[in-house]
């Protein structure tokens, strides 16, 4: 790895949790966490243009490997994926910090995780930070034919060895795909590419990271979430969107006012699914308002992606 892309002062610790044994990058100090939760097919490495502003207001910042990811324990069953377990990594890992409060801050596969947990309030939260990746209930209402096609791939990613045979031995694949469907494919570096690349190449990496899906989908954890209903989130929670998402529909984020009581919804135009990586400094700025209690500024453009005027409990 690019030793240049690592913030300065970031330290590397093997945490216990749920039973497993996760890798954290760790940075900054003190009794309010910041945990960061990578989608797919990242890492915390992810996050690494966020864990400096989280650190210099004061919140000390995991970013774990998830389960399965680069050096965290890598269960090799489909129902050691269930989105319970995910949930009960991330009550494990608030457990073992000792924090006092948790900022809860995820990004796509993450996010799924991180909205379930919070509906379930398994723990405490301060607050919620959801990126590319909608409220389950509040995407289901919006999904068109149109986004049932953009998400092929998780039904795709139900058989058994294909997925795997697709994206090849070494992973290359996994590497390309960040710069296929980036809508700022330049912000990507090799050096970053690789990062992820390596990772995915771990043996049984790439078969861990499809068996989240599998689990969810074909192991029924989507299904048993949504029988026990989708309480409100009554967590103050942003939710940031890049518009140009060619996997998940801006669509999919109307609605989502009902399910959460103090929602700050903002679009940045022109940004792809990687929004953290693609537009790390428009990130920051939102994040650090939202954080401090200042207004969060809407971007340029972003009026036209946002739901009906009159929308109740959106800001």
């Amino acid at each position: 790895m690019d030793e240049t892309q690592i913030p300065a002062h970031t330290r590397f610790e093997f945490v216990e949790a749920n039973g497993q044994r996760f890798r954290v990058a760790s940075l900054g100090e003190g009794e309010r966490l910041a945990l960061c939760l990578h989608g797919f097919p990242e890492c915390w490495y992810s996050w690494r243009f966020q864990m400096p502003l989280l650190a210099r207001l004061g919140y000390r910042v995991w970013a774990p490997d998830l389960r399965g990811y680069g050096e965290s324990s890598r269960p090799l069953r489909i129902e050691d994926y269930a989105i319970e377990q995910l949930m009960d990594d991330v009550a494990g890992l608030i457990d073992a910090s000792g924090a006092k409060s948790t900022l809860l801050i995820a990004h796509d596969w993450g996010g799924i995780i991180a909205w379930w947990f919070a509906m379930r309030k398994l723990r405490p939260l301060e607050r919620l930070v959801a990126m590319n990746i909608p409220h389950m209930a509040a995407a289901r209402e919006a999904a068109g034919w149109r986004q049932r096609r953009r998400s092929w791939y998780a039904l795709f990613f139900q058989l058994p060895g294909l997925p795997e045979r697709m994206f090849g031995r070494d992973a290359r694949r996994i590497g390309r795909m960040f710069l296929r469907t980036a809508a700022h494919p330049e912000a990507f570096r090799p050096e970053d590419i690789e990062v992820y690349r390596r990772n995915a190449a771990r043996p049984g990496a790439l078969t861990a990271m499809i068996h989240y899906y599998r689990a969810l989908v074909r192991g029924g954890g989507m299904r048993r979430q949504l029988a026990l209903g989708s309480p409100l989130i009554e967590v103050p929670t942003l939710l940031l969107w890049g518009t140009e998402d060619i996997a998940l529909g801006v669509e999919l984020t109307h609605g989502t006012e009902r399910y959460v009581k103090d929602l700050t919804l903002r679009y940045l135009p022109g940004v792809g699914h990687w929004v953290q990586q693609e537009a790390p400094d428009d990130v920051n700025a939102l994040l650090e308002a939202w954080l401090t209690g200042r207004p969060v500024p809407q971007l340029p453009g972003s009026e036209r992606y946002a739901p009906q005027a009159g929308a109740a409990g959106a800001q």
